[in-house]
């Protein structure tokens, strides 16, 4: 069922090595692997028949490849706000790694050393919701996990840190959008694959 307000929708990337295996993948530029490929271009299928006034894309490789094997990547408009959390030096490492020895860390409340907190995505986040707002039409957008997670969060009103709740697979899709009126932001659909 369509929806009579604009929609923001979310698709996190395809597969990469580095997600299969856990790695934290900020801003370092990763390939599609085949599977993520595939499922990029399955992508397609799921967003048949809908029309969107805009699709933002994050600058990451990633991002940008499951935006075009999608079928939306000549006029996506790459956007900065839409990179990933920022890893710092926890970059291309597992959490469980991290946890050896930093026991008890959590991404959300903790940040990352050298890299970002949750305020300063959940601020870049607030920045991607304003611009949507302004457009006051349905976007299509193609990011990375943490990021989406802490929209989604920003999105319903919770703190940046309430992205900690929220799992996304690659190649899923999510909606985000409003139940009776413009002042009811509500999540409409999540990680669907």
């Amino acid at each position: 069922m369509s929806s009579p307000f604009p929609e923001l929708y979310l698709v996190r990337h395809g597969e990469t090595e580095w997600s299969r295996s856990g790695r934290h993948t900020g801003r370092t530029d990763i390939p599609l692997t085949e599977a993520g490929e595939a499922a990029a271009r399955g992508v397609a299928g799921r967003l048949q028949g809908l029309s969107f006034a805009a699709v933002w894309s994050s600058p990451s490789l990633r991002a940008r490849t499951t935006c075009a094997l999608a079928g939306f990547g000549a006029g996506a408009v790459i956007k900065d706000e839409l990179a990933e959390w920022d890893y710092g030096a926890y970059e291309g490492i597992t959490t469980r790694q991290i946890l050896a020895e930093r026991p008890g860390w959590q991404l959300f409340r903790d940040g990352c050393p050298q890299g970002e907190d949750a305020a300063q995505v959940g601020a870049r986040a607030d920045a991607v919701i304003g611009q949507f707002r302004q457009a006051a039409a349905t976007v299509l957008v193609f990011s990375s996990s943490h990021l989406l997670r802490v929209l989604a969060a920003r999105w319903i009103g919770l703190p940046p840190q309430g992205g900690s709740r929220f799992v996304l697979d690659t190649a899923s899709l999510s909606v985000l959008g409003y139940e009776h009126d413009l002042t009811e932001p509500v999540i409409r659909r999540w990680n669907q694959r």
